[in-house]
């Protein structure tokens, strides 16, 4: 006698409503705070980041680091630190927002939106790089750039198809093995 057979298939149901009754992400207004929270938040501090607070004259802090790490650094090479930290700020800003607007829609309660995370995560993270740089073309200290928009949409490129791709990797077959003579 095998130990799938010990275990009815009243026992496995019950079991697995259980899990899914204290899972973070169920359907409530709390499962949903869990979900989007995250993703609100973050959308917000890209927000705030677009006004004033990080404009190039604010992140232009980081040159004396630089220029106290490499003391003979060139006025153009300093530029172009300086402009390479910032783009590299618009790339990795946007790997975390479609990061976290994965984790929401993958776990949604709608089917539908649980289908298609990646596309729907996609053009979430597009449209929001282009309604942030038309919010950067109405602050004074900021310019709109189509090019931020790209390295924006970059950035959840890279992070998306990363999550994709680990999405995607076979189970071990230890662990399918498990599975089965549960389901047994």
């Amino acid at each position: 006698m095998s130990y799938g057979n010990l275990v009815s298939s009243s026992m496995v149901e019950q079991e697995r409503l259980n899990r899914r009754a204290h899972h973070p992400y169920r359907s409530t207004w709390r499962g949903r705070l869990f979900r989007y929270g995250p993703l609100v938040l973050w959308a917000t501090l890209i927000f705030i980041g677009s006004g004033n607070v990080l404009s190039a004259e604010h992140t232009s802090i980081l040159l004396p680091l630089v220029k106290w790490l490499f003391p003979s650094i060139r006025p153009e090479s300093l530029a172009w630190v300086h402009l390479l930290v910032r783009k590299a700020g618009h790339l990795s800003e946007y790997a975390i927002l479609a990061t976290l607007a994965a984790r929401a829609f993958r776990h949604s309660s709608h089917q539908f939106i649980k289908l298609h995370w990646f596309e729907f995560s996609v053009l979430f993270a597009v449209v929001y790089a282009l309604s942030d740089e038309f919010h950067q073309s109405l602050v004074p200290s900021r310019t709109a750039s189509l090019y931020d928009s790209m390295i924006d949409s970059a950035g959840a490129l890279i992070a998306l198809s990363i999550i994709w791709l680990r999405h995607r990797r076979p189970q071990a077959p230890q662990a399918k093995g498990r599975k089965r003579s549960l389901e047994h």
